[in-house]
């Protein structure tokens, strides 16, 4: 009974810290380090010959850092109450729903004051070129996002901190940071990201399944589940389309289609068939579904570890 005290006990106080505050904008952030060391690593190592060997080395290396560095500091805390409050601390920074929420919310509160602030807006929360979007564009990225998020940001971290405790967590988080740095199929990265993408789409595998299968639960329309397993697979991503699809069959809408990364054109397959105009109800309606899929998944996850405890 201790030792499941133990593992819920920051896991509930991390998740809400962040339902509070988000991501601490004003305080040192592990991501934010994890960062400026794949780019140290990238500016270094990708040049010359053997690009993708010097990145997957790169990769692997910073990954087993990370996740021992964390299960040792586990291990030399003196006491449980320092333990609690480091692994709160650590899941804390590893959830990322609110930040984006509210980020997403900005979106949509810019567009009702114009365009260029829509655009503006969006481009803090993704990777494309935002210059020539229209409103609806700009929108459709931005509950995009927010569905790949809710997957990348709170369900995998979960997923992990389940199977492989704080340090599977946070070890998590550098594979993701590796691949939103230099998993792209661009000149630039497809030699020297190419393991970091692979890595992360093993890692997430599971998790943006079951994100997806959270989500059509949430919105309490089940019949989507066929058209969620059928509109995912069109994703380029093997993953980023099954949250995308749950989202946009819960909303009824479409998302997908072509745009532009880094300069180059991605023409990426529509998920949905109902090109409607998106609306603030369904930003709305999205964030509800995010937060009851987050919730069911801290229950699923609580469970589990009692199962196992």
């Amino acid at each position: 009974m201790e030792k499941y005290l133990m593992f819920i006990l920051p896991l509930l106080l991390g998740y809400l810290l962040d339902l509070i505050f988000g991501d601490p904008e004003r305080l040192p952030h592990p991501i934010v380090w994890f960062g400026k060391m794949i780019s140290w690593g990238e500016h270094r190592l990708n040049k010359g010959q053997h690009r993708m060997a010097k990145g997957a080395v790169m990769s692997i290396a910073y990954i087993l850092l990370v996740f021992f560095v964390l299960w040792g500091l586990n291990r030399l805390v003196p006491n449980a109450i320092l333990w609690c409050v480091l692994n709160t601390i650590i899941i804390f920074y590893c959830l990322a729903g609110t930040t984006l929420i509210r980020e997403v919310r900005n979106v949509f509160l810019a567009l009702d004051e114009s365009l260029e602030a829509g655009r503006k807006q969006v481009a803090r929360i993704v990777g494309r070129d935002t210059s020539q979007l229209t409103a609806q564009e700009a929108r459709t990225a931005a509950l995009e996002t927010l569905a790949e998020n809710l997957s990348d940001g709170v369900i995998a971290p979960l997923f992990w901190l389940a199977l492989l405790g704080v340090p599977g967590m946070a070890a998590y988080k550098m594979v993701n940071t590796l691949d939103s740095m230099i998993g792209y199929r661009t000149e630039r990265y497809k030699d020297f990201g190419c393991w970091a993408a692979r890595i992360d789409d093993i890692a997430n595998y599971i998790p943006a399944r079951l994100t997806a299968v959270l989500m059509v639960i949430a919105s309490g329309k089940p019949s989507i589940l066929k058209f969620v397993w059928r509109n995912g697979r069109k994703h380029a991503s093997p993953n980023s389309g099954y949250p995308e699809a749950a989202l946009a069959g819960a909303l009824d809408c479409r998302f997908g289609g072509p745009h532009y990364y880094f300069g180059e054109l991605f023409d990426k397959p529509f998920i949905g068939d109902n090109e409607r105009e998106i609306t603030t109800a369904d930003m709305r309606e999205a964030v509800r579904i995010n937060r009851i899929a987050e919730l069911m998944m801290i229950a699923l996850v609580m469970a589990v570890v009692g199962v196992i405890c």
